[in-house]
């Protein structure tokens, strides 16, 4: 499967475990934020890399010691009028300082993906009818950005000179 991952369409070999599913020893693999709290000491030690999945009503701070050991953040969009993910991304950039990978996947549409990088989001997951060459342009539509946000922390009228 393809991805957007910072502006590019690239392969992704991250493989996404349920709940009940057994950890390999090596690999790229996400959890649920939930088995990540209950079984935290176990899988700190797993894959050579390890990933989160966060949904909307997760609450950060429960996990903020903890993001240190994820290389990958997808967060979840049940559907695209639920706008936590948004937030749960800048929170994650902005307050928590968390510099890997955030990928949206779930229920968005094209309208929301330059929205989403400003709030951190950068890497996008779609199902297999999307066409990712026909979204990319998505994220370059809009050339001035008024406000700040994480992409750029400065509004308009304070980067005039």
């Amino acid at each position: 499967m393809q991805i957007i991952k910072d502006g590019l369409i690239v392969e992704d070999d991250w493989r996404h475990l349920a709940d009940d599913e057994t950890v390999p020893a090596a690999g790229r693999y996400t959890v649920s934020s939930q088995r990540w709290l209950a079984e935290h000491p176990s899988l700190a030690s797993g894959p050579d890399e390890l990933g989160l999945r966060l949904r909307g009503e997760d609450k950060l701070e429960d996990l903020a010691d903890d993001l240190g050991y994820f290389a990958l953040i997808v967060i979840e969009f049940p559907t695209m009028a639920d706008g936590r993910g948004f937030t749960l991304a800048r929170l994650l950039r902005e307050r928590y300082g968390y510099r890997g990978e955030i990928r949206a996947r779930g229920e968005y549409i094209r309208d929301q993906i330059f929205f989403m990088s400003r709030v951190g989001i950068n890497a996008f997951q779609f199902g297999e009818e999307q066409s990712l060459e026909s979204l990319l342009p998505a994220l370059s539509e809009f050339t001035v950005r008024y406000q700040a946000a994480v992409d750029q922390p400065l509004p308009l009228y304070r980067r005039r000179g």
